[in-house]
């Protein structure tokens, strides 16, 4: 099992191998946590999806970090097709852990995805990615941030 963290504040913060980024499965980064990934990892992590281009809903994708503290991104698409829901979430939240277990990543960190723009329950979203994250390799650190103080909570409370 993965060793799992519970951190609260801004994911472009953490220091380790890569972040996960809650994508749209077009990989433009808009708002949420992908404009955040975009204001401060600068006009390359757009340029690097816009070559990969389009992937499936509950599919990852991985660019460089830019200006970040990590090497990596994972883009977690879980929205853009389709709505986000508990399913693409958990798919999502597999194939991010599948792509960084293939990069060789130790260290990640992944923001409560579809909870933003796609507006699902964050209760039920720390659950549904709890779930995936304990059948991860226990060579696998992964932190999952709250934005919210009462976000880090919720996830607490799952976990």
């Amino acid at each position: 099992m993965a060793l799992i963290k519970i951190a609260q504040g801004d994911l472009t913060e953490f220091t380790g191998d890569a972040i996960v980024n809650a994508a749209n499965n077009y990989l433009q980064l808009g708002a949420g946590v992908a404009g955040a990934i975009r204001r401060k990892g600068g006009p390359q992590i757009q340029e690097e999806c816009n070559r990969i281009g389009k992937i499936k809903v509950g599919e990852a994708a991985v660019t460089g970090a830019g200006n970040l503290p990590v090497r990596y991104i994972l883009h977690a698409a879980v929205l853009g097709d389709e709505p986000a829901t508990l399913e693409t979430v958990r798919q999502a939240t597999r194939s991010a852990l599948l792509l960084a277990q293939a990069k060789g990543i130790e260290t990640l960190a992944f923001p409560l995805l579809g909870t933003g723009v796609g507006g699902l329950p964050i209760e039920a979203v720390a659950k549904v990615m709890l779930e995936e994250i304990k059948a991860a390799p226990d060579t696998l650190t992964v932190t999952l941030y709250g934005f919210r103080p009462e976000d880090a909570e919720a996830i607490r409370q799952a976990l």
